[in-house]
Order: structure tokens, then C-alpha cells, then sequence
């Protein structure tokens, strides 16, 4: 028997794992995690992704094909159909008997690197194409995608669009500096022009670079559509090897019309906690994981977030929550010096001992556009702490004054020509609005307690890296 002869369809593990009955025929297509030989038969463990467990299969030496048993090593691929069965074993409940076994994909078994034993996060970034077999990282992908059906779910009940924004962008939305180039040119011999712009040869006639953010864009869209987010992938050209950035990352930005400070911070912790409550109920079992292996605590640290409202202080009332705490910080702590990650920690873990948000930052160390307020000190910014990870979401009140934000654009060396098209928002029927950030690798960190940001990300993009 072929694969493409069988008409039968497949049957995910998962689904064979939760069945209400034994099932007389089902196919059950995987990998093969071990293979126990016995007399007269022999013990598959199959995983096909679906889930964390694997199904056993027993294959006995009547099989016509069971010759091929020498081959099925582990790591192999196999399709197996037969009947779904009450186990007689402990800690499963069905087993599979087969009728057929076709090999589908060999495994050399010496030189098949995932062997049952436990690697090493390190190692296992080397072959980051086979990792996604292991139980741990198995596990990080499906919550990756179940926390991303959750966003989705969370922003389509509320009435927001999902937008699309460019990739490519001639805005530094950051005004950081740190982007990737986009260019055309050749690497080297190319002239500057008489014009003096030396980009004027290039694609697009002026720099090009990947994008940071797709917030700009978005406002755009939100003063026509109300309420929208984008879902998206942003790159930083941060040459930092830290365990909490990479090059590229995804995004979570809504942008809503009509709204303020106080709009913007309820929406953020509504998010964190409607996600933080489905990935719970809906990946039990791979929490579960994380929370025996990796981050004891993790489940009851995440029921708090789902269960309990946020804290929220000023900016002005946490540097004093600091400073007054007798805990003696590497970065000092004062007024106009923003917060690192040991104060955002020490503030989510150890005085509140969950979730705040802090709000009203100084403008110096914030972003052109956020609304500056009435003291022209602070901006109606806030950013949403977490315990472990520190700040998840960063977000603010959007500057909707032409003159202030022109002001503003021009206070951070920036030239108001290059942003025409957002100061005409402000020209063309201007309202208050608010929107955030939220670095999707970050909330998989906090959902996992995963520590490095390169075992959340599929293939990371970190500075000497772009294998695979």
C-alpha cells in the first residue's frame, strides 16, 4: 500500500488520543519517537505534531509488510492504519493495532541527531529544522499558534480590522536609527550624483529600510476604519545578543479612533488577559510542560494574570515605589531616566507581585508622537509590566495637535516634510485616538517561561545568524 493510494483520511494523534469509542479503521500518519521490539511484535511510539502525547502502536509479525520493521528507526516517518483500542498499559487510554505499516521516510539511526535523550537549548538551535520534534519545542509552536488565534479572536470581537501595513517604509516610526537598508545599488562603485542624494539611482529614489513598526500606517487607517491592528512582521537592526532580542520579531499594534490613555490601557490588559485565559484552556497540556520542566510556577502565575485586574501607578509614583524599596539597583533610579528591566521586574514581581501599568513617562526618553500633556513634562504614554519578562506592551495616546506634533517631530531631529501624510491626519478632521505595541515573542516568553527569545521564534534572526 502507497500513501497516495489511501483514500482514507488522516487522523490527527490528537484527535485518536480524545476518542469517545474504539474505532475499527483509522489511519494514523507520524514520527516515529521509539520502537521497542518483542517477540512477535513490536512497540511504536508515533508523535505527528498535533499534540504532546504520542500513540502507541503495536505491530505484530503477521503483518504482511512487517519485514520493513528493521527500517523504522527513530525519526522516521510511517503510516500506519489498523483499529483505535482500549489500552490494557497505564497513562494511556487507546492504542492503535495494526493492520498496515508503510514507511514512508527513513531515519539513519546514527546519524539522526534527536535521540531519546535531553538536549540542550544551544544545541538544539544548531538544527533548528528538526526541533520543532521535540515535546519542548513541539509544545512552544502550538502555544505560538494558539496565542495568535487568540489575538485574532480577541480583536475581531471587538470590532477592530485587521490591516496590513508596508514592510518596506521611507519612516523610522522609533526615530532610533537602528533599521535594516533596503537597496538595489550595488555594494560598492556606485557614485553619489550631482544632486547630492546618493539613493536617487536606487528603487525607490530615496532610502528604503525595513520596518520597525507599522503604527503610523495604521493610524492612517484607523481615522478612516475606527478601530484597527496589524499583525505583522518588524526588524531592528540592534547589533545586542541578548536573551530578550532579535532582528526580526512580530508585532501586535492596534489603533482606534476616538479614544484616550485610559481607553488605550484597559484594551492592553483586556488583550493580555483574554489570551493568557484561552492559551490556558486551550494548551493544558503543553503549559503544563513548561511548568513541570522549565518554569516551575508558570500555571499559577499565569491564572493570576488572567484573574486579577492590573495595578497601575504613574511614572513620578514608581521611581518613588523604587527608590523607597531599599533595593539596591545596577541603574540608578530618578525622575527623566527611563525604567530598566530590573525596575519593571522588581515592580510586577516583588511589590505588586503581578501585572502593572505605568503611565504619564517623561517626554524626554518617549516617542514624537505621543500626546504631550498639560504639564509639558510627561506624555499620556503606558507601558504594561509583567512578572519575569518586564515590559510586554508599550503604547500611548496619540499626539493629535498639528502644531504640537510638528513641534515634537522637530525636537527629536526629524524633518516634518518626511511625514507630510501623518501631519495631514492632523490638518483633515483630527480626533484623539490611542493605540500600543505589543511584541508577540515577549507574551510567548511570559505564556512559556521560555527565557530566550531565540526558543520562541521558529528560525531567529540575531546578529551572526541567518541559518536556515
Amino acid at each position: 500500500m502507497t500513501a497516495s493510494a489511501n483514500s482514507m483520511a488522516r487522523t490527527p494523534v490528537a484527535d485518536a488520543l480524545t476518542a469517545q469509542a474504539p474505532v475499527a479503521d483509522i489511519r494514523i500518519c507520524g514520527w516515529v519517537r521509539t520502537r521497542r521490539d518483542a517477540k512477535g511484535f513490536s512497540f511504536l511510539e508515533i508523535n505527528d505534531g498535533s499534540c504532546l502525547a504520542n500513540i502507541q502502536c503495536i505491530v505484530d509479525e503477521t503483518l504482511p509488510a512487517y519485514a520493513v520493521i528493521k527500517d523504522v528507526n527513530t525519526g522516521a516517518a510511517v503510516e500506519v492504519r489498523g483499529a483505535l483500542v482500549e489500552s490494557p498499559g497505564k497513562g494511556q487510554k487507546w492504542e492503535l493495532r495494526a493492520a498496515t505499516l508503510t514507511l514512508l521516510g527513513g531515519a539513519d539511526a546514527e546519524t539522526y541527531p534527536l535521540q531519546k535523550k535531553r538536549h540542550s537549548d544551544e544545541f538544539l538551535r544548531t538544527i533548528a529544522h528538526l526541533r520543532a520534534r521535540t515535546n519542548k519545542f513541539g509544545a512552544a509552536f502550538r502555544i505560538r499558534s494558539e496565542a495568535a488565534y487568540a489575538i485574532h479572536e480577541f480583536f475581531r470581537e471587538r470590532g477592530f480590522f485587521h490591516v496590513h501595513t508596508p514592510i518596506l517604509t521611507g519612516s523610522d516610526c522609533e526615530g532610533a536609527g537602528e533599521m535594516f537598508r533596503v537597496t538595489t545599488l550595488p555594494a560598492s562603485g556606485s557614485a553619489v550624483p550631482p544632486s547630492g542624494n546618493r539613493f536617487e539611482a536606487d528603487f525607490f529614489g530615496k532610502e528604503c529600510n525595513l520596518t520597525v513598526s507599522g503604527q503610523l500606517e495604521a493610524e492612517a487607517l484607523a481615522m478612516g476604519l475606527g478601530k484597527v491592528y496589524t499583525f505583522g512582521p518588524t526588524f531592528r537592526a540592534e547589533n545586542s545578543n541578548t536573551a530578550r532580542h532579535a532582528a526580526e520579531f512580530w508585532m501586535i499594534e492596534p489603533e482606534f479612533a476616538f479614544a484616550d490613555l485610559t481607553d488605550d490601557m484597559e484594551l492592553a490588559e483586556a488583550m493580555t488577559r483574554t489570551v493568557v485565559a484561552r492559551v490556558l484552556e486551550r494548551c493544558a497540556a503543553d503549559i503544563e510542560l513548561f511548568d513541570r520542566f522549565v518554569d516551575n510556577g508558570l500555571v499559577d502565575r499565569l491564572r493570576t494574570i488572567a484573574d486579577q485586574p492590573f495595578a497601575r501607578v504613574s511614572y513620578r509614583e514608581a521611581i518613588e515605589l523604587l527608590k523607597a524599596s531599599g533595593k539596591k539597583f545596577d541603574y540608578p533610579v530618578s525622575f527623566g531616566l527611563d525604567l530598566q528591566t530590573e525596575h519593571e521586574r522588581f515592580l510586577a514581581e516583588e511589590h505588586f507581585g503581578k501585572p502593572v501599568i505605568v503611565y504619564n513617562y517623561p517626554k524626554s526618553i518617549k516617542a514624537f508622537y505621543m500626546r504631550l500633556n498639560d504639564n509639558n513634562e510627561t506624555v499620556a504614554a503606558m507601558d504594561v509590566l509583567v512578572p519575569r519578562i518586564g515590559e510586554l506592551i508599550g503604547g500611548s495616546q496619540r499626539e493629535e495637535r498639528l502644531d504640537v506634533l510638528e513641534a515634537r517631530i522637530r525636537e527629536m531631529g526629524q524633518n516634518p516634510d518626511d511625514y507630510w501624510w501623518y501631519l495631514d491626519l492632523r490638518r483633515f478632521g483630527s480626533v484623539p485616538h490611542a493605540g500600543f505595541g505589543l511584541g508577540f515573542e515577549r507574551l510567548l516568553m511570559l505564556l512559556t517561561g521560555i527565557a530566550n527569545i531565540r526558543d520562541v521564534v521558529p528560525f531567529p534572526r540575531t546578529p551572526g545568524n541567518l541559518e536556515f
